[in-house]
């Protein structure tokens, strides 16, 4: 009865780790750019009570053993970088990557950081930048006497000035990829950063060598699925009460146990 309770003392742990990370998925169903997360779980160790093998005779075998289990664990937090829905903004610097591909943010510790989120802005000397003020990189400047701005899908960005017919290029917007995205370590404010798990960083051109293409006026949304979610979420809860019952029904016997009379 003990080895009970501390077994289904570990499924509900398990549960609530997992309703933590559907909660943070469904509090950013609308955050631009956001990657889903979901919880991995692996089995405890086993109590081998008998070995399959074991003679039970001159002549045969036990053909199955006694194996017990001890519980769950976490494994892994995953995140799912599947393509979220784009929302047309009409902002010219709304920007959406389709297909494969980063853009590069440079935080003012100099790290180079990685984001899907493209609702870029200008700052006061005229750097497109992050809702937090942290500038592409390469840095890309928009002169102060622009009319219009245009991000082709190959990442040229063009400005149509004051008392000129013709677009003036500015700058190109450089997207990165890495082998396993999954690997990426989550820092907040819609951004990661490169772990050994992820890999090296692979710098190329929007629409060459597998990279996706920008969409100007459009922001990727977030990939969570609501009814998924809520769906995951019924599951843990039922997976977490039923746990709780089998606490109890193991302390009940247990009971039970030490009230027996001679």
């Amino acid at each position: 009865m003990i080895r009970a309770i501390w077994t289904a003392t570990t499924g509900m742990k398990a549960q609530q780790l997992n309703i933590d990370i559907i909660s943070n998925n469904l509090a950013n169903v609308n955050t631009t750019g956001f990657k889903r997360s979901r919880a991995d779980f692996q089995d405890l160790i086993y109590q081998s009570l008998k070995n399959a093998g074991t003679p039970s005779s001159a002549v045969s075998e036990e053909p199955t053993g006694i194996q017990v289990g001890l519980g769950v664990k976490p494994a892994a937090v995953q995140k799912i970088f599947s393509q979220g829905d784009y929302l047309q903004t009409q902002n010219e610097l709304d920007l959406a990557i389709e297909g494969e591909g980063f853009f590069q943010v440079l935080k003012p510790n100099g790290e180079i950081s990685y984001t899907r989120a493209g609702a870029f802005k200008i700052n006061s000397e005229g750097e497109i930048v992050t809702s937090d003020g942290y500038p592409m990189e390469p840095s890309i400047t928009i002169p102060s006497d622009t009319l219009g701005i245009s991000v082709g899908s190959d990442g040229i960005v063009s400005v149509i000035q004051a008392e000129q017919s013709a677009a003036t290029e500015v700058g190109t917007i450089e997207l990165v990829k890495f082998t396993n995205p999954s690997g990426l370590k989550s820092i907040g404010k819609n951004l990661y950063l490169p772990t050994d798990a992820s890999g090296d960083e692979i710098t190329g051109t929007p629409g060459e060598e597998g990279f996706g293409t920008i969409t100007q006026g459009f922001l990727e949304m977030s990939n969570v699925s609501v009814v998924e979610e809520m769906v995951n979420m019924i599951i843990a809860q039922r997976a977490y009460e039923i746990n709780s019952k089998a606490i109890q029904a193991a302390d009940d016997m247990l009971q039970m146990a030490n009230n027996l009379r001679r």
